[in-house]
């Protein structure tokens, strides 16, 4: 399993930043590999993504969603096995700072070799540099959802 987890400021509030990150559609406009994301209900994504020349398709689900606080998924059958978590930390009425951490699991060995040398964490650090360039210029979200998904097991007070 391969840990990745990196950090970005955005000048946006957190409402901006956090309503953006829930428009799983507009990933392919600052993710670089991210072919498509089609929203199947609130909790369900199907991705198509290019790993080093390989088209791969996958299910994700959301597991724990708070607004302006976290938003956490996994993967769900498909070829990739992955879960992580975005988080929405206030820094001030206009900046915010997005954290995320991903998890998963590193198949063949372009991929084990790319983990190895940093490569995912290298994508990972300019996906999040891709999202502040993106809601940045944009200055407003383009379309949000707010619901509330607690995770398995787990009740908030």
């Amino acid at each position: 399993m391969s840990t990745v987890t990196e950090s970005v400021d955005v000048h946006v509030p957190v409402r901006t930043a956090y309503n953006q990150w829930t428009q799983f559609e507009s990933f392919p406009h600052f993710m670089k590999g991210v072919e498509s994301v089609r929203q199947i209900d609130e909790t369900h994504s199907r991705w198509v993504v290019d790993v080093a020349g390989a088209v791969r398709e996958f299910d994700t689900e959301i597991t724990e969603q708070h607004p302006d606080e976290r938003i956490a998924w996994k993967s769900v059958g498909g070829e990739m096995h992955h879960a992580g978590v975005v988080t929405f930390q206030r820094l001030s009425d206009d900046e915010t700072r997005v954290t995320v951490q991903l998890d998963w699991e590193p198949e063949g060995f372009v991929e084990n070799l790319g983990s190895a040398i940093g490569v995912d964490s290298r994508q990972v650090k300019a996906d999040v540099e891709g999202f502040k360039e993106f809601i940045e210029d944009l200055g407003h979200e383009t379309g949000a959802w707010r619901g509330e998904i607690d995770a398995p097991g787990a009740h908030r007070a």
